[in-house]
């Protein structure tokens, strides 16, 4: 084909490609945003810059060169994105507000966030639990959440901040620059910095990790710095490098202990293997540089773990969860587990979560089976990978053969063998996951830069299609939160804020309150009320339910100095309204 014809031929591609991507984005505009990771969207942009690969170099490579000095202060960049990554919430506050808690999972780790602040572990049952007794909270020997304490913890120093939030704030800026760390540690800087960047602008401003208190960055934390300690411990033999790994290990068996078991058993291996290779090469054993610091953060945490669930439970081999499962649960947390016998409540809500929905998310068929990992991988792929993040494992051949990401590879089927044997899921239960899959990405980035076709380098297009998507995702979901105020990016979850409301009304009234939630017939489970903090008797608002059946009579004579309340969640809108007792 000669010159004039090759011409004619880009510019007819180039005007199909474009005509594709103005069509995407016109059909994005009647939605809330610009839908980036839109097949369509993707797909013009990948085929764009086939016909053009080095379009935009001029502006492209000094920013690219100017990136890579930046990358070069690598001690500087950890500050700059941890900062970074504040501002930009922060100054996203008036369009996307602090998160206000509507989950289960949320109200429990806020209680036991309360619970750390007063400067205890636990709090003693309270004599009136029948009418305060809530999801994933046990009253019984403790009055404590049934979760591990790390992310709990991290809520309690927001909170005697002023707002558990900023704890999400923090750890979440905090997950960022341990994932710079740890891309430190298997890349060069400047693909270090890029990965850490897309972690930012992916995952750490809109995602429910950051808008909620479900957690997920903590857990993240600690899974960055065990892997991005190995290759520094297996290079260089610090102490330094020994202690944040055994402190990686600490944070993963108090955020997440079961998935990070599963991600911690392969980096158990690949140490030992070092061990023995260096033994078998007569070279000596790092016995007080890595052996020591390892091993007295595995006993610091064994030993805490034991305190831990001693003074919640009276049992130092109870975990919390477990006791809790046993007194509520019927259906097993794993998928081989056989479904009990119902358990028969008091509480209606219990009812029909327990007893209703619970029971009916798996019935032990295959079919089900087959139902649950297929909505778990959609799960997976659509929080973490997406139509973005998809392109850059066209280069899945070439990270297979990498001698190098074997064990990351093992690793991460490992992690994914310990998510699939659940029966439930949700994306930050993959947390400890999270940083192996950056550590794939980067490289997967790496690749498709080289990429060639037929001889024209597209990859180079294409990486940078790709980041300024990623970019672009953020106007983008600034403009679906002007569409929909109260969204949870990724989850489509809206904020409570009708129980907020109330207790920002009664918080400005004189006197202490007794709110009674009496719930209508057709209430949904899942959206409750009836969470109290941690020193019930000395908060301003106790929260109670109504239970069918049961008199009210001495919760009221407990409480004969509060003003009484009534509301019913299910109401539009919910009005609070003076307590007068049924006849």
């Amino acid at each position: 084909m000669d010159t004039h014809h090759l011409r004619k031929h880009n510019r007819f591609t180039a005007f199909i490609c474009g005509s594709l991507l103005f069509l995407s984005l016109l059909k994005s505009v009647g939605s809330a945003s610009l839908q980036l990771e839109s097949p369509w969207t993707v797909a013009a942009l990948l085929a764009l810059t086939v016909v053009f690969p080095l379009l935009g170099t001029r502006w492209f490579a000094p920013l690219e060169n100017a990136l890579s000095r930046l990358a070069a202060r690598r001690t500087a960049c950890l500050f700059l994105l941890f900062f970074l990554t504040i501002a930009i919430r922060l100054a996203l506050l008036p369009i996307v507000p602090y998160p206000r808690p509507t989950i289960h999972d949320e109200y429990g780790y806020l209680l036991q966030a309360d619970i750390f602040a007063h400067g205890r572990l636990a709090f003693p049952s309270h004599p009136m639990s029948l009418f305060f007794e809530t999801f994933y909270v046990n009253f019984h020997p403790t009055y404590s959440a049934m979760y591990p304490p790390a992310q709990s913890a991290v809520l309690a120093i927001g909170q005697l901040a002023s707002n558990p939030w900023i704890g999400v704030l923090l750890s979440t800026a905090a997950m960022v620059s341990a994932i710079l760390w740890m891309l430190q540690g298997w890349f060069p800087a400047r693909w270090a910095l890029l990965g850490a960047s897309l972690v930012l602008v992916r995952f750490a401003i809109f995602s429910y990790w950051m808008n909620s208190y479900w957690g997920g960055s903590v857990a993240a934390i600690g899974a960055a710095l065990v892997l991005g300690a190995l290759p520094r411990v297996q290079r260089h033999q610090r102490p330094r490098d020994a202690f944040l790994l055994g402190f990686g290990v600490f944070i993963l068996a108090n955020s997440r202990p079961f998935e990070g078991a599963f991600f911690c058993i392969p980096v158990a291996v690949v140490l030992l293997f070092w061990l023995l290779r260096l033994r078998r090469n007569h070279h000596p054993l790092p016995f007080r540089t890595v052996v020591l610091p390892i091993t007295a953060w595995l006993f610091a945490t064994l030993a805490f773990t034991l305190y831990y669930d001693w003074r919640l439970t009276g049992d130092p081999l109870l975990m919390p969860r477990a006791l809790y499962y046993r007194q509520y649960f019927t259906v097993s947390p794993f998928i081989w587990g056989k479904i009990l016998p119902a358990i028969h409540y008091s509480n209606p809500q219990f009812e029909a979560y327990f007893n209703g929905w619970l029971r009916h998310q798996f019935d032990g068929s295959f079919a089900d089976l087959r139902r649950i990992e297929w909505d778990r991988f959609h799960t997976l792929f659509t929080f973490f990978i997406g139509g973005l993040f998809a392109i850059p494992f066209l280069s899945l051949p070439w990270i297979l053969r990498s001698r190098r990401l074997r064990p990351v590879l093992f690793q991460l089927l490992f992690c994914i063998f310990g998510l699939i044997i659940i029966s439930w899921f949700m994306p930050h239960y993959a947390a400890p996951a999270f940083p192996v899959f950056v550590v794939i990405l980067v490289q997967a980035f790496r690749y498709l830069r080289r990429f060639k076709f037929p001889g024209r380098p597209v990859g180079i297009g294409w990486t940078r299609v790709l980041v300024l998507c990623a970019l672009f995702m953020i106007p983008s979901c600034i403009l679906d939160n002007l569409a929909s105020p109260g969204d949870r990016m990724c989850l489509s979850l809206v904020y409570d804020w009708q129980r907020a409301k109330i207790v920002s009304q009664l918080n400005s009234t004189p006197g202490d309150h007794l709110i009674i939630v009496q719930y209508s017939p057709g209430h949904r489970p899942h959206r409750d009320w009836v969470f109290n903090s941690a020193d019930i008797d000395h908060s301003k608002i106790v929260w109670a339910r109504e239970i069918p059946g049961v008199s009210l009579a001495p919760l009221l004579a407990y409480y004969p100095q509060r003003q009484v309340w009534s509301v019913d969640p299910d109401a539009v809108p919910p009005v609070l309204s003076p307590y007068s007792p049924a006849p």
